[in-house]
């Protein structure tokens, strides 16, 4: 379910500190998004989305819609978590709820591939603590980045839907349930009046 990297390996090799990491991250690119490509949506491959354009678009949405119409978050903050929250993808892989791994072991994994990913840039720890931050919930900033994270799904499953007729339907209730803020809800109910039409 994977297309191959499309870098070359640096193992071994000399190289600066962000030739390694783009030579790492840059797989997002081609690492399909996993839940797409169940069986029984239809959604072929060369039109999955990839790990890297969900993370463009959970990150133009953040953007926009903290500046816009939430002025309280970080908007700067808010790009930067929502540019990283799936960055772990490069080595841990895409994980979806049906492959039955617990929270604390995806955790993890994920944890360990952020080290990884940026042991070798001089304030990689930085970076890491910001991932860490989205992962523990606990800032209006990261639980605002997590529900544009689900609403950039739906958006995304409104495409499938409407351009190819594929199987979606079950991402909507599953964004549906995991949103509070009041303006995502909005943008949400706009998504499914759409749908109806």
């Amino acid at each position: 379910m994977r297309a191959k990297n499309p870098m070359i390996s640096l193992e071994g090799m000399a190289s600066h500190p962000i030739v390694s990491f783009c030579s790492e991250f840059f797989y997002l690119k081609s690492l399909y998004r996993q839940g797409w490509l169940k069986e029984g949506r239809g959604i072929p491959e060369e039109k999955c989305e990839s790990v890297a354009d969900h993370s463009f678009g959970v990150a133009m949405l953040s953007y926009v819609i903290a500046e816009e119409y939430m002025p309280e978050l970080d908007a700067s903050k808010v790009i930067r978590m929502a540019l990283l929250h799936d960055l772990c993808e490069a080595h841990a892989g895409d994980t979806t709820p049906s492959d039955n791994v617990s929270e604390q072991e995806k955790h993890e994994k994920e944890s360990e591939a952020m080290n990884g990913l940026f042991k070798r840039i001089p304030n990689g720890s930085k970076y890491i603590q910001l991932w860490e931050e989205y992962e523990e919930q606990k800032t209006t900033e990261a639980r605002f980045v997590k529900e544009i994270d689900k609403l950039e799904m739906a958006m995304q499953a409104l495409m499938y839907e409407t351009q190819g007729g594929y199987n979606v339907e079950e991402f909507f209730p599953y964004v549906q349930q995991r949103l509070s803020s009041p303006e995502v809800k909005k943008i949400l109910e706009d998504i499914l009046r759409i749908r109806k039409k």
